[in-house]
C-alpha cells in the first residue's frame, strides 16, 4: 500500500470520552439499559474482544453477571450467573488483606497476577493467599477477560468491570487503565442512582412518605461522589425551609403548604445533576478551567433532565434549573433577570451560597457565618432577591441560622 494511504491510528481522548459517558449515563434511569450502554461503550471505544460486568444484586445478597458483550464473551443470558461474596474474585476486591496487590488504578490483570504467584511475600504468607489467586486467574479466564476494575459506592464494592483482550493483540496502556478506573467510579455512581430512580418510581404513586426517603436517597448519591460536600444538601434544604417561614412571618409572601413541600424536594435535590460532573473537576483542588467551568455549570440543566420524568416533582424543577440565575440577569443556564426568576430557585441561591460560604471546600477554607451573611447583603439586588436577603438576614440576627 502507497505509504500516503496508510492510515494514522486515531487517539482516543480519554478525558473527553470520560465527561461525555458521565452526562450520558445519567440520562439512564433503567438500570439494565444502562450497564448496556456502559459495555457497548467500552467495547466500541476501547476495542476490545470482550467486556462484561458483574453487579451486586441486593436483594439475593449476591453478584450477578448482568451484561457480556463482544465476540468472545459467555454466551449466557444475563442473570444466570451468580457470583457468591465469598467467590475469590469477589474477595480479592472486597477484602482489605489483598489491597496490595492491586494496582493504583485499582485494576486487577491476569498478566501482574502471574507475577505475584511467585512473589516470595505472596508464597510464603502462609495464609492461602497464593491459592486464592490462582482461583482469581482461573476465575478471570472462564470470564475471558484479561483486566478487572472494581466500582465501589459508599466503600462497598457495587460492580466489576471485565475486560477481555485488546482487538489488535496489544497490552492496556496505562492510560486506558487509568480511564478504566475514572469511569469505574462514575459507574458506580449512575447505576445506584438508576436503581435508586427505578424505585423512586415504581413507589411514588404507593406511598408519599417512601417517595420522599427514596428522594433523599438519591439526594444522598452526589454526595458520596463528593467529599467536601457531606451533610451540604440537608443543610440547604434547612436553610431555604426556614428563609421561606420567615419570608412568611415578616409578612412578605404568602406560601401555600404544597409550595413547602415542593421547595424541600428541590432543596433536598438541587444539585443531583452534578452526578454527570467527572470526579476531576468536581474535587479539584484550585480554580477550575473555563471549560471545566462550563462542564460544571451544566448541572442544572443535567438534574432537570434526571427527574423531569417524575411528575411528582415538576415545581421542584424550577429550583433545580433556575438556583444559580442571578437578580441582575448575569446568571446561567438563561440569564433570568429579577422577578422572572422563580422565588423556590431565589431561595434556594441564597441558602446554598450560604451554606457554601461557611463550609470547607477543596478550593478554600469555610468563612464565619457573619463575613458570610454580610457578603450576601451586600449583593441583596444584584444576586439575590432582596426580599430572599431580608429573611435570611432576619434569622440571622436572631440566631437562628
Amino acid at each position: 500500500m502507497p505509504s500516503h494511504q496508510i492510515k494514522k491510528k486515531v487517539e482516543i481522548d480519554y478525558k473527553r470520552e470520560l465527561e461525555s459517558a458521565s452526562k450520558g449515563m445519567i440520562l439512564i434511569h433503567e438500570p439494565k439499559t444502562l450497564i448496556r450502554l456502559i459495555i457497548r461503550m467500552i467495547v466500541r471505544k476501547v476495542n476490545v474482544k470482550h467486556a462484561a460486568m458483574i453487579l451486586y444484586n441486593e436483594k439475593r445478597d449476591t453478584y450477578v453477571l448482568s451484561i457480556s458483550r463482544g465476540e468472545t464473551g459467555l454466551r449466557i443470558p444475563a442473570g444466570y450467573v451468580r457470583i457468591e461474596k465469598h467467590s475469590p474474585l469477589i474477595q480479592v476486591f472486597s477484602n482489605s488483606d489483598f489491597r496490595d496487590i492491586i494496582s493504583d488504578n485499582g485494576a486487577l490483570m491476569t498478566a501482574d497476577l502471574d507475577k505475584l504467584l511467585w512473589k516470595e511475600t505472596v508464597m510464603t504468607d502462609g495464609n492461602g493467599r497464593r491459592e486464592i489467586l490462582h482461583r482469581v486467574i482461573e476465575q478471570m479466564q472462564i470470564f475471558n477477560s484479561v483486566v478487572c476494575v472494581p466500582s465501589y459506592f459508599q466503600g462497598n464494592l457495587l460492580a466489576i468491570l471485565l475486560l477481555g483482550e485488546k482487538s489488535d493483540g496489544k497490552r492496556f496502556i496505562q492510560t486506558e487503565l487509568d480511564f478504566f478506573s475514572a469511569l469505574a467510579s462514575d459507574v458506580a455512581m449512575a447505576i445506584r442512582n438508576a436503581q435508586l430512580f427505578d424505585n423512586l418510581k415504581r413507589e411514588s404513586d404507593k406511598n408519599r412518605s417512601l417517595f420522599i426517603r427514596t428522594t433523599i436517597a438519591l439526594a444522598s448519591a452526589i454526595e458520596a461522589k463528593d467529599k467536601y460536600t457531606a451533610g451540604h444538601t440537608e443543610r440547604v434544604t434547612k436553610y431555604a425551609l426556614a428563609i421561606a417561614r420567615q419570608m412568611v412571618h415578616n409578612s412578605s409572601i404568602e406560601f401555600s403548604s404544597r409550595f413547602f413541600e415542593d421547595l424541600h424536594m428541590a432543596g433536598l435535590l438541587h444539585d443531583i445533576g452534578k452526578i454527570g460532573v467527572p470526579e476531576s473537576i468536581l474535587c479539584k483542588e484550585g480554580k477550575l478551567t473555563l471549560e471545566e467551568a462550563q462542564t460544571m455549570q451544566k448541572h442544572t440543566l443535567w438534574g432537570v433532565d434526571i427527574l423531569r420524568p417524575l411528575t411528582e416533582l415538576d415545581e421542584c424543577l424550577k429550583g433545580v434549573k433556575y438556583h444559580h440565575e442571578r437578580y441582575d440577569g448575569t446568571g446561567y443556564p438563561e440569564g433570568l433577570k429579577g422577578e422572572q426568576i422563580p422565588i423556590i430557585a431565589a431561595i434556594i441561591a441564597v441558602a446554598d451560597t450560604f451554606d457554601a460560604m461557611t463550609s470547607n471546600r477543596p478550593y478554600r477554607e469555610s468563612r464565619g457565618k457573619r463575613e458570610a451573611m454580610a457578603e450576601i447583603e451586600q449583593n441583596s439586588g444584584k444576586q439575590f432577591h432582596p426580599v430572599v436577603v431580608r429573611a435570611a438576614v432576619e434569622l440571622f440576627e436572631a440566631g437562628r441560622i
